[in-house]
């Protein structure tokens, strides 16, 4: 799945950068449009990254090719061997295979490094295994990045990820009442991405080339009256107010990464006591944004 694109994964794909380069070849990342388990266990979707976000993050690390498959019952029934066979040397003619040290697949995840190099000599390419990467005592994995982002530790989430949390997300159409508090802000679609919990962060969004500092808001605006909805995940909303920043960007993709939480959510009395608040969530941003953590977008 390669979900989150972690430092293990980058690995991984570093490795594949090594073994392309030597070889004269091109570097080839597979992943699915869906998560295995969406369709196994027929779960509710839940990504640290979209495919689409997925896709941005593997083309900066300069990966040659990457191959989306639909992930269907049909891949699922699929065995270990059929899926070498057919998918990495018929279709792709892969010439070098390079694993994580957990990675399974085929059906009944019967496919492992084990089976890849027993099939080595077979159908004539080498096999390389890249070793678990260790965080904190903890090897990362993202399964736990996605538990650090849900309780709001970005500090662990992104000594995983070797990145600052991020969410990719389409900005669509709300009240328009930020513009309207002389504070307008992108609301976002996430596709189904975790986010950390409600409050107020201190962001950076890249735009047209550049990074900018934004304010995001994950919450339920509770200054406002709102239409009452069936669950807290439908009525949470993501706003991001970008400094210094006028563009119309509705439909566009935006990403946007957490550098700190500013403060949790609160429920003003007036519209002006929230523009208070907003100026001062503004001067906290400008005065640590410039020491605080994180690389930024490249």
């Amino acid at each position: 799945m390669f979900d989150g694109v972690h430092r293990g994964h980058q690995e991984i794909i570093k490795s594949v950068a090594h073994y392309a380069s030597a070889r004269n070849g091109e570097s080839v990342v597979i992943t699915f449009d869906r998560h295995p388990k969406n369709v196994i266990e027929n779960r509710p979707p839940s990504f640290i990254t979209s495919l689409g976000h997925r896709l941005k993050l593997l083309e900066r690390l300069g990966v040659d090719n990457t191959v989306v498959l639909n992930f269907d019952q049909n891949l699922a029934q699929m065995p270990a061997e059929d899926f070498v066979h057919e998918v990495l040397v018929s279709w792709l003619g892969a010439k070098c295979i390079v694993l994580g040290f957990n990675c399974h697949f085929g059906k009944g995840r019967a496919g492992d490094i084990t089976l890849v190099r027993k099939l080595a000599d077979k159908y004539g390419f080498e096999v390389y295994g890249c070793p678990p990467i260790v965080y904190r005592e903890q090897t990362i994995s993202s399964t736990a990045i996605r538990q650090a982002i849900l309780s709001g530790d970005l500090e662990k989430a992104e000594g995983m990820l070797g990145r600052p949390v991020s969410i990719l997300g389409t900005v669509v159409k709300k009240s328009g009442r930020g513009r309207t508090l002389e504070f307008p802000t992108a609301n976002l679609n996430l596709h189904h991405e975790v986010r950390p919990p409600r409050g107020v962060y201190g962001t950076r969004v890249r735009w047209a080339g550049q990074d900018r500092l934004a304010l995001t808001n994950i919450g339920l605006r509770p200054t406002f009256a709102r239409e009452e909805l069936s669950s807290e995940d439908e009525t949470l909303e993501i706003e991001v107010h970008i400094l210094d920043f006028k563009e119309s960007i509705y439909g566009k993709d935006l990403e946007v990464q957490f550098l700190f939480k500013i403060r949790d959510e609160v429920t003003f009395k007036t519209a002006d006591e929230l523009k208070s608040q907003i100026e001062r969530d503004k001067d906290l941003l400008l005065k640590r944004a410039p020491t605080c953590g994180g690389e930024a977008f490249v």
